[in-house]
């Protein structure tokens, strides 16, 4: 069991108790990875580089994360905190390294969520027939802004509610993409496809076939596309059962496993490695102009598909970023007040009203800066991402040391894995710093400083954190004075 003697979970109130079941928990973590909008993102980018080898490539990306969804899984078994990666490494690795996990969880949700917002009230904009709204800054903006306050509000409101909401967007983006993906498949089998349709084969499956170079880029893509399926573990203290967060943590990473690579297959064979590959730069648009060729009239299909994967998106990523604040202000490492929970909601209200905050004034102001600047801010997401993954993968192991040599299985799951998992996502990390460095990879298409503007904001973020832990220590400096400990 853990040991958290110097943590007071009850001066702040409690985060309320079997608010969500399984189900709910996991229908959260496959909606925090949005998965439709995650495909529109990164499909064109990743057949650019591997071709027909995309599936494969979504394939290989799929093995770290399983990896580090089954540290979470362990960890939280021992250790069950709303603050999941703070908690595990500060209590395995110390202080520094966990303050700095805790920040990147955190500023990912910050960095995302105007995004994520943007694309919901565009495509459903397009759903509804109102190009001309989707076209114009202006509305888009001021409806996306309104999307972050409300989405904000429902969390406020209640675990239950953000559930329900849930359950509903998940089951319309899954239909969705199940009547695209199943016409689409079915077009390129049949050769009916005005880009020239591919029959399917296992050898897409391989994600070595496109070489080194272009695999490394795909697996970086890859990685992104499945990001957001630990949000079931930031529950773990509102879910029914100990096992419940673990459990849904590795098993949205295997729903995601099969959506990406039955949907890939499908766009693949329909359009073609060389039209998608063409259209790259488009992104998210991609998936609107097939819908079209795909399914006529019924394009609107998957408009909302993605659509409501960005608005359930949205919601979701505020989930990890407040309760991490909430843990992190339990135990000193950020002012009290952040560690404040609705006494009748039982909702950590101002951790997610501050997250709601700087997410807002985070896209508004690069937003009127630079749309480019904007999507520039998410590539860099790729640095924290692989960041708080490895540190989570290596804190399993060291927590769990003493036990890998207690069987080969404990070795294997507690130990290998996770350490193998961390190691991938350090060289993913590696190389990402490596690309972003380059201005032509980003979509300012302008050096920031001598590099680009990804890396820029990416370590930007990074070393704000570090300044603000340091302020932070000399103003109150508990947080470093613990040294809590994870007894398995």
């Amino acid at each position: 069991m853990s040991s958290t003697p110097t943590v007071d979970r009850t001066s702040g109130g409690t985060l309320r108790p079997d608010a969500v079941g399984f189900l709910d928990t996991l229908v959260i973590g496959l909606a925090s990875t949005s998965p439709a909008y995650s495909l529109a993102a990164v499909l064109g980018p990743v057949v650019a580089l591997v071709g027909v080898h995309a599936p494969g490539v979504l394939l290989a990306s799929f093995v770290p994360m399983l990896l580090i969804a089954g540290a979470f899984a362990a960890l939280d078994r021992v250790d069950p905190d709303c603050g999941t990666t703070f908690s595990w490494v500060t209590r395995a690795m110390g202080p520094w390294a966990g303050w700095i996990g805790g920040w990147a969880i955190t500023m990912t949700g910050v960095l995302v969520l105007g995004s994520l917002a943007e694309v919901g009230v565009r495509f459903s904009l397009l759903a509804l027939g109102l190009d001309g709204w989707a076209e114009s800054t202006p509305v888009v903006m001021g409806l996306s802004v309104g999307v972050i306050v409300v989405m904000a509000a429902i969390c406020v409101r209640g675990t239950e509610l953000s559930s329900r909401m849930q359950n509903g967007l998940i089951v319309a983006q899954t239909l969705a993409l199940a009547v695209f993906a199943g016409v689409a498949l079915t077009r390129g089998v049949r050769g009916d496809s005005p880009f020239g349709a591919l029959t399917p084969s296992v050898a897409w499956l391989d994600p070595s076939g496109a070489g080194g170079a272009a695999l490394t880029g795909g697996l970086l893509l890859g990685v992104f596309a499945y990001w957001g399926w630990e949000s079931t573990v930031n529950l773990t203290e509102e879910a029914r059962g100990e096992r419940t967060p673990g459990r849904a943590a590795v098993l949205s990473t295997v729903v995601l496993l099969l959506t990406y690579v039955g949907v890939a297959t499908a766009v693949v064979s329909f359009a073609g490695a060389d039209w998608l590959a063409e259209n790259a730069d488009e992104e998210e648009a991609v998936f609107a102009l097939l819908s079209t060729e795909a399914l006529g009239g019924w394009d609107w299909v998957v408009l909302v598909a993605v659509a409501t994967s960005a608005l359930a998106s949205t919601q979701t990523t505020i989930i990890p970023a407040s309760r991490t604040g909430l843990s992190m202000a339990r135990r000193a490492a950020l002012p009290r007040r952040f560690a404040h929970i609705s006494p009748s909601r039982r909702t950590p209200d101002v951790s997610t009203w501050w997250v709601a905050g700087i997410a807002v004034a985070w896209y508004v102001g690069v937003g009127l800066l630079s749309e480019n600047a904007l999507y520039d801010s998410i590539t860099g997401l790729s640095l924290l991402i692989a960041l708080y993954y490895a540190l989570t993968g290596l804190a399993c192991a060291v927590a769990f040391r003493r036990r890998l040599t207690r069987s080969v299985r404990d070795l294997l799951l507690l130990g290998v894995g996770p350490v193998a998992g961390a190691a991938m996502l350090t060289w993913l990390l590696v190389l990402s710093v490596r690309d972003l460095a380059d201005p032509g990879n980003s979509y300012t298409g302008q050096a920031w400083l001598g590099v680009g503007p990804p890396l820029v904001i990416g370590v930007g973020v990074l070393g704000a954190g570090v300044v603000l832990m340091l302020w932070w220590r000399r103003r109150d400096a508990t947080f470093w004075r613990e040294r809590p400990t994870i007894e398995v």
